[in-house]
């Protein structure tokens, strides 16, 4: 008799749960999945390996500069803030000091803009999950989410305009989105280079993952040396010297947004209407 009821019981199971998968679109699926990703690939940051480097990196203030895209795809418009990281490794004069770290599923360089530590970072995993490589980075070296400055692609920007974002959401970017859910903060800052929305009937994905035209690539040039231009002027400005309650690792960033919101309620106002 029990089996009996049991069998209506997970039939209405099944059906509830058919349901919800029905409500639930495409998109807020790959959305759930990829946030199921990042927890996972995110469940072995902190290595002893990786906490003895970051004894090493905390005697002065570091930034990271994260030029976002997709590993092996470098020459596409999606993976133009790839570019502008090669770009500026190039002015910097460090250019072939790229190296590999499996701790941080990247590229890395560390150099020096002025008396300013800079980590300059290009992630080894697909854009869906860049968030992971730059949290990990964030841990080894001990910066703080709000000296993380990410670069890439704008797609409501045209080519050969670029635009300096201070956090905020992810509009859709699912590179800032992985940030943002592996960081647990939004307050990054972005430059957003503009790569124009495809014409004709040319389907987003295509467009995106394309490379430059010939005469894309002229444009590019001049993008890229303003984009660097912009980055150092951003990496050169003198440190807030007010003292800040955010924490030295990741983890946090959002509760420490919220903390600096309460204590400074009117530059917190203001920053909402700009």
């Amino acid at each position: 008799m029990s089996r009996i009821k049991k069998v209506p019981f997970l039939s209405r199971v099944c059906r509830y749960l058919s349901v919800i998968v029905k409500k639930l679109n495409f998109v807020t699926m790959r959305r759930l999945l990829t946030r199921l990703v990042n927890r996972v690939l995110l469940s072995k940051l902190f290595t002893p390996a990786m906490g003895f480097e970051a004894e090493k990196h905390t005697q002065s203030r570091r930034k990271l500069v994260v030029g976002l895209g997709n590993h092996g795809m470098e020459g596409t418009r999606h993976s133009v803030g790839m570019a502008v990281l090669g770009a500026l490794a190039t002015r910097l004069g460090v250019a072939d000091h790229w190296r590999a770290d499996k701790l941080v599923s990247g590229e890395v360089i560390v150099s020096e803009v002025q008396d300013t530590h800079v980590v300059l970072l290009r992630p080894r995993l697909l854009m869906n999950v860049n968030g992971v490589s730059v949290a990990k980075a964030a841990g080894k070296y001990r910066i703080r989410p709000e000296d993380i400055l990410l670069v890439h692609d704008e797609l409501d920007k045209p080519l050969g305009k670029i635009h300096f974002k201070h956090g905020g959401s992810a509009r859709g970017h699912n590179g800032v989105r992985s940030c943002v859910d592996c960081l647990q903060t939004d307050v990054m800052r972005r430059l957003r280079v503009g790569i124009g929305r495809p014409e004709g009937n040319t389907a987003v994905n295509v467009h995106v993952l394309g490379r430059f035209s010939s005469s894309e690539r002229t444009v590019l040039d001049s993008v890229l040396a303003q984009s660097v231009d912009l980055l150092l002027s951003q990496l050169s400005q003198q440190e807030d010297s007010r003292p800040s309650s955010s924490p030295s690792s990741p983890a946090g960033g959002r509760q420490a947004a919220q903390s600096r919101k309460e204590a400074h309620p009117a530059e917190s106002s203001a920053a909402a209407h700009s």
